[in-house]
């Protein structure tokens, strides 16, 4: 693994058993790399994969039934060890999430425990894989919620969930992944239920403090402004395979593959509809289900659509 990489995955197949001696294969041979300080973001629709992908990162998704059925997942933790996570005792994977590497998900409210005050919650993982005591752990989740800029940052420890804002919860959500410093932060589609103002917000405080500590960021999402804005690299997964990778200007200059034009035809660009005296239908541009035509323009259709 070179010295300038965070993770490396390889090959990873991931599959559901659906009963009946079927399964689903949900991702299909995956590989990429983050390399330190990097930005990476993995696009698609919903379906395509990415999130059983960063679960499975995670040693997570085993728990809703997923197997892992094959490849590697290197990782460099904090003190130089390079580790297959695939490979690692879930034992020894409880110390490195949170240390090494932690996820903020999609919707704060449903990782948040709602009896327990925020203060206890950002603590709880202190002292967990730090050792503190719960006086040193209160000390440093009032830090780590001033630095993710939360107003008030003393008075909201002792607060529940319930009493803050969509966008201040998942403000809280980003200070419990960074109270420990990981190499790795995984962000799950952190602003998908954020109206814009605040996902603006979110967006800057994750690359302010990506710049204060030099942590390494997978971002997933289908929102290609959100990428465009975020990333250094893209790969872009379709059927659980990714079908695209490059930079962000390679990509959104020449994408090569089919749905990666699809995804690009499908944000809304400011002017176009210029000079129009009514609103017009949008394009559905569709991937036919047919290998033979992947990656050339004819495996796109576009039909019209109400907007």
């Amino acid at each position: 693994m070179n010295d300038d990489r965070v993770l490396e995955v390889d090959n990873l197949q991931v599959s559901f058993s659906l009963g009946g001696g079927q399964t689903l294969r949900a991702v299909k041979g995956v590989s990429f790399h983050i390399g330190r300080g990097e930005t990476l973001a993995l696009v698609g629709e919903s379906g395509s994969g990415k999130s059983v992908t960063a679960m499975t990162i995670m040693r997570l998704a085993e728990y809703d039934g997923a197997r892992l059925a094959g490849g590697s997942i290197r990782m460099r933790l904090a003190g130089g060890e390079v580790v297959d996570l695939a490979r690692l005792p879930q034992k020894r994977m409880q110390s490195v999430r949170g240390s090494d590497i932690s996820m903020v998900f999609q919707d704060p409210m449903a990782s948040l425990n709602p009896v327990f005050s925020i203060g206890f919650q950002i603590g709880e993982a202190i002292m967990r894989h730090q050792g503190k005591s719960a006086a040193e752990a209160r000390t440093i989740a009032l830090n780590a919620l001033k630095l993710v800029r939360v107003p008030e940052a003393e008075k909201r420890l002792d607060q529940y969930p319930h009493h803050l804002s969509g966008g201040m919860r998942q403000r809280v959500m980003i200070a419990m992944a960074l109270c420990c410093r990981p190499s790795l932060m995984i962000l799950d589609e952190p602003t998908t239920a954020l109206d814009v103002t605040i996902q603006a917000q979110i967006l800057d405080l994750v690359r302010a403090l990506q710049r204060e500590i030099g942590m390494s960021v997978l971002f997933i999402t289908h929102d290609m402004g959100v990428v465009a804005e975020m990333a250094d690299r893209i790969c872009v997964m379709l059927k659980g395979e990714i079908v695209e990778t490059g930079t962000v200007y390679e990509v959104f200059e020449t994408p090569l593959h089919a749905y990666t034009r699809s995804l690009l035809a499908a944000v809304p660009r400011l002017g176009s509809m210029a000079d129009k005296d009514e609103p017009e239908r949008f394009p559905l541009v569709e991937l036919r289900d047919d290998p033979g035509l992947a990656g050339t323009r004819d495996a796109v259709r576009v039909e019209a659509v109400p907007a």
